[in-house]
């Protein structure tokens, strides 16, 4: 490496090299990560991308990891990066909020003021009664992204706080009008999800 020849050999070899490796196994393990995440989501440009981008770093990575065998802060900085790069690209999934997720909402209370708040705010559902261990309960299926996922929690924490809710990633949806069942009703969404109907 020319440009840090005016350098130090013992810094270069103990702190710069090291802190080199470290950095770019950060970033390849975090562009790992998210590219886990878009082939999840069937998308077929990003994910091919980031995976060249990723592999290209590793391979700098493994190279300087090579070329200093002797020298234990590489094997360190490796190990540290990637941790960091774990943690560094699952933050970054958090705060993308990729895609859409079904939320599965079971109460036992009547759930039409929380219909009611949920649609008030744009929401569509699916609501069907059921019949569980305890008896009859109220279950609500809809689906958000996951960039709404938090407002949709917090109503329906202040509905009930002690309501069940569920969450499963969805890859995709189609577009359909979801609406609240009658007995002589099914939307498309009710059949995905078949329910026995309380008596």
């Amino acid at each position: 490496m020319n440009f840090f020849q005016d350098l130090d050999p013992g810094i270069v070899e103990w702190v710069i090299i090291p802190l080199l490796i470290f950095l770019a196994r950060i970033v390849d393990v975090t562009l790992g990560t998210l590219r886990i995440v878009f082939i999840s989501k069937g998308d077929k440009m990003i994910a091919p991308i980031l995976g060249f981008i990723e592999v290209l770093i590793w391979l700098i990575a493994i190279t300087q990891v090579m070329q200093n065998l002797s020298n234990f802060i590489s094997y360190l900085a490796w190990a540290g990066g990637f941790a960091a790069g774990n943690f560094l690209g699952l933050r970054i999934e958090q705060k993308l909020a990729l895609g859409q997720v079904v939320v599965r909402i079971i109460t036992v209370e009547q759930a039409t003021k929380l219909i009611d708040r949920l649609r008030g705010r744009g929401y569509r559902l699916t609501s069907v009664d059921a019949r569980g261990s305890s008896g009859k309960v109220n279950l609500l299926f809809m689906i958000v992204r996951r960039k709404k996922l938090g407002e949709v929690i917090g109503i329906i924490r202040d509905f009930n706080p002690n309501a069940f809710y569920s969450i499963e990633d969805v890859r995709s949806v189609s577009e359909i009008e979801v609406a609240q069942d009658t007995p002589d009703q099914k939307t498309r969404l009710s059949r995905l999800f078949p329910l026995k109907k309380s008596k």
